[in-house]
């Protein structure tokens, strides 16, 4: 599979999974872009990893080069030296350098040319990044959009009102439930039937004590009662008195009035 078509299936089966899996379109997007560019990167790397070896053969080309240069300085003194021997050997080595050019430039055509087509490649899927890039923030965009309107329109027409309903409900029991808790806590406490953490007094003196407050109470009540009673003749007496002065007031004005028909009548 080439390194285009492979990076097409793998945009194609994100892609296919956003619609069979549609919980988090926007992350699998998101994850599909990553792994595009993790094969763009892939592809530089490929592109410099070419480039270096192709580097190399070059290198070694020119050690090669000057190898064959050597060779043929070698052969011409030799013939001056009147020693063909030797300059038998140097050309000899000459043509063996050759070859090894030849093969050398071989390689680092193939390799140029791959290069060149890894560069092409490398442009084309640095495009389609760049076009999956602008439709997934579209794609997403639209997502929310949609999304968001889901919630109104459920939010509107009640669809969530089952839901919410039970929290309600949820609510409402949790919170008799406490006050139920907190009146029957307090009704325990009122009869004693809880004890106070915090009051270290003992069981029998308190009891005790509150034996002694209802003895004060029952005299304090007598006393009242004593007072009552004492008072009560005091104010018959008083009743009396009032009664006395209203018939002598009485006697004054049947006086008075009787004086008025006298000397009317004389």
């Amino acid at each position: 599979m080439g390194l285009l078509s492979r990076a097409t299936y793998v945009v194609r089966s994100k892609l296919n999974a956003l619609i069979s899996d549609a919980e988090d379109p926007g992350e699998q997007l998101d994850y599909s872009y990553e792994q595009l560019r993790d094969e763009l990167q892939s592809v530089k790397q490929g592109i410099a990893d070419l480039t270096t070896q192709k580097k190399r053969l070059e290198v070694q080309k020119s050690r090669l080069e000057e190898n064959v240069e050597k060779h043929n300085e070698q052969a011409r003194e030799a013939v001056r030296q009147d020693r063909e021997d030797l300059a038998r050997q140097a050309l000899e080595k000459k043509k063996e350098k050759m070859s090894q050019i030849e093969e050398l430039e071989a390689q680092i055509t193939d390799l140029q040319t791959t290069q060149d087509d890894l560069v092409e490649k490398k442009d084309e899927l640095q495009r389609r990044i760049e076009e999956f890039r602008t439709e997934k923030e579209t794609m997403k965009a639209r997502y929310e959009a949609a999304e968001a309107s889901t919630r109104v329109s459920e939010a509107l027409t009640g669809a969530g009102e089952d839901e919410t309903a039970r929290a309600i409900e949820q609510a409402r029991e949790q919170t008799e439930e406490m006050e139920a808790r907190a009146e029957a806590m307090d009704e325990l406490a009122s009869t004693g039937a809880l004890e106070d953490k915090l009051d270290d007094t003992d069981p029998i003196d308190r009891e005790l004590a509150a034996e002694r407050t209802d003895a004060e109470i029952e005299a304090e009540l007598e006393t009242l009662r004593e007072q009552e009673r004492t008072s009560e003749p005091a104010a018959d007496s008083e009743t009396e008195d009032e009664s006395t002065t209203d018939n002598e007031a009485a006697e004054d004005i049947e006086a008075d009035l009787e004086e008025l028909r006298d000397e009317e009548s004389g």
